[in-house]
């Protein structure tokens, strides 16, 4: 096997003409034979100018190279894409699966023999990971951190389940313009990813669990010195993994690493968005994600973690109580202690390293949960015949057994141009159902699925409803919310069949959710829909666009690429 600068030469028809012409380009960054006789770290750059989540990066970058060189390493930074949640149009998760095959190609076009991956912001993590699967490069994970919180008029305020409960207020007119817009400086007050329970917190959280990431690092602030001590420490590490050869990602990556994440991912109140990542970078080592165990492990894990959205504390809080490795005590009769990390131990050498503070009251013991149950369930019903998730650990309790009267919007902007206005038919007890928001249909399963109140309704006071779709929701966002309704509308998923004022019933103890019309009227509507959904997204004909298109799977495939997944083609 082939090491450092002769790995995966070039191909000339000459391989030491390969060598030759490789050290000689790299010369020029004055760089000499010493240097080019160690082992290569390569460490993937996601900073970028439009990605706030990572402002910290080149910090890290710098601590990270400090770590490799004082292994003996050598490192070589180079770019990748980068993902913030809030620029990615249409979607952040139109963008993952390109981001994820721009990460494994790079892997595989570049000479290193290890691999530090930097990062953060929602899709960036998930993306790495279903890389690292495929490319098989020994890897080290470096979470860039959650920010610190911020303050208006003495409240605590953290991005962005606070934004959306505040701007929720501003909707229903009980905050003004001039406040709204003095909360909108302070909700991100520094660098670092959303410092509550989202999709960045739960996959910091999940890499760290399943030993592909160094202890401690989910939950450091982005600002802490602690993160560079870490991101130098991580470049250490590479090292060593760059010398030996191992452990591979696919080393770490075993099912009992996934069944692991899928247990702290319940027992941190976790992003439902999780659980599509972890099933797309499962899929790449043909590792399956049952939702019937998911919903098993909702129901026997509690939510022990008291953070926002399921609770009401921050990340920082999370990190001072002893973070991911004080965690596992509470869950160690759960948990595969003897999986392997990247430190070349086990998971339990990370338990037992863990700072406890005896007077924490932000990780609770299993006899005081935040929540009796895990983070989510799994329904499933003629509404959902291969499943929908809810969070419930962020449900509103009066909702999570209702029938209410269908009030259906057949595209995000259908519910845009519709939800505000005085004429919508609409009451509190309704169900607002928003269709062709999937994978397909959107394109790029938005996070659309944190349907707003009406405005009618927010200015009386509501401030739940049920709402059902076939998109996703932040993992930063809370409410009675349904969603990755499988199959998804725009491909005939029976969410296509329904009209305003079908009764519909959820059931969250029973893990029902049902459509109440009658098969027979089922049938008839199902005969008159037509081959493409009036509600859907234009069928692309170029680009990524139509590579996308052609080529997604389902939220419960973890909505890959079929053509990145190993062995037979999933049906979609």
């Amino acid at each position: 096997m082939t090491h450092g600068m002769r790995k995966g030469l070039t191909s000339y028809g000459d391989a030491e003409f390969s060598l030759f012409l490789r050290k000689a380009f790299i010369k020029a960054m004055g760089l000499s034979d010493d240097a080019l006789a160690r082992p290569i770290v390569g460490i993937a750059n996601t900073y970028s100018d439009y990605n706030a989540c990572h402002g910290n990066v080149p910090k890290l970058v710098e601590a990270i190279k400090r770590g490799v060189m004082l292994a003996g390493g050598l490192p070589m930074e180079f770019p990748t894409i980068s993902i913030h949640e809030s620029f990615a149009y249409p979607t952040s998760m139109f963008l993952r699966n390109l981001m994820a095959m721009d990460t494994e190609e790079m892997l595989r076009a570049q000479p290193m023999d290890a691999v530090v991956l930097i990062g953060g912001c929602d899709k960036t993590i998930p993306a790495q990971m279903m890389a690292a699967a495929s490319a098989d490069v020994p890897a080290v994970f470096v979470p860039v951190g959650p920010m610190l919180v911020g303050h208006h008029k003495g409240e605590v305020l953290g991005a962005c389940t606070d934004c959306r409960r505040l701007w929720g207020e501003h909707r229903g007119g009980r905050i003004d313009a001039a406040e709204i817009e003095a909360i909108n400086e302070r909700l991100a007050p520094t660098a670092g990813t959303c410092m509550v329970m989202g999709t960045a917190s739960t996959m910091a959280c999940i890499v760290e669990v399943m030993g592909l990431a160094l202890p401690r690092s989910a939950t450091i602030p982005a600002t802490h010195a602690d993160r560079l001590r870490s991101a130098e420490a991580s470049g250490r590490q590479a090292v060593a993994m760059a010398i030996s050869g191992h452990p591979l990602p696919s080393e770490v990556m075993t099912p009992a690493a996934f069944r692991n994440a899928l247990i702290i991912m319940q027992a941190i109140g976790g992003s439902t968005n999780g659980l599509i990542h972890l099933t797309a970078a499962a899929g790449r080592l043909r590792i399956p994600i049952d939702l019937a165990e998911v919903d098993r492990l909702g129901r026997a894990v509690p939510v022990l973690v008291d953070l926002k959205p399921s609770g009401a504390h921050y990340m920082e809080h999370f990190h001072w109580a002893g973070g991911v490795p004080r965690l596992l005590h509470e869950l160690q009769d759960l948990l595969d202690l003897d999986a392997p990390t990247v430190m070349g131990g086990t998971l339990r050498d990370c338990m037992n390293g863990a700072e406890l503070d005896p007077g924490q009251q932000v990780i609770r013991p299993r006899s005081a949960p935040i929540n009796a149950h895990g983070s989510m369930a799994v329904l499933r019903g003629n509404l959902a015949p291969r499943g929908a998730i809810i969070k419930q650990s962020a449900a509103s309790p009066r909702l999570m057994s209702h029938t209410g009267r269908a009030v259906v919007f057949d595209s995000v902007e259908d519910m845009t141009l519709r939800i505000d206005s005085p004429e919508l038919d609409v009451t509190a007890d309704d169900v607002l159902v928003l269709r062709n928001a999937g994978p397909i249909g959107a394109p790029g399963m938005p996070e659309a699925g944190y349907l707003p109140i009406p405005r009618k309704l927010a200015v009386q006071g509501v401030k739940d409803m049920v709402r059902l779709s076939d998109a996703r929701m932040s993992g930063t966002a809370f409410g009675t919310i349904v969603l990755h309704m499988t199959p998804e509308a725009a491909i005939g998923g029976p969410l296509a069949l329904v009209r305003n004022g079908d009764s519909i019933r959820l059931d969250v103890a029973g893990r029902t959710l049902e459509l109440l019309v009658d098969d027979a009227e089922l049938a008839r509507r199902r005969a008159t829909l037509p081959a493409i959904s009036p509600g859907a997204a234009p069928v692309p004909d170029r680009g990524y666009a139509a590579l996308f298109h052609r080529s997604v799977l389902q939220a419960d495939q973890g909505c890959d690429f079929d053509f990145l997944v190993p062995g037979p083609l999933p049906l979609k």
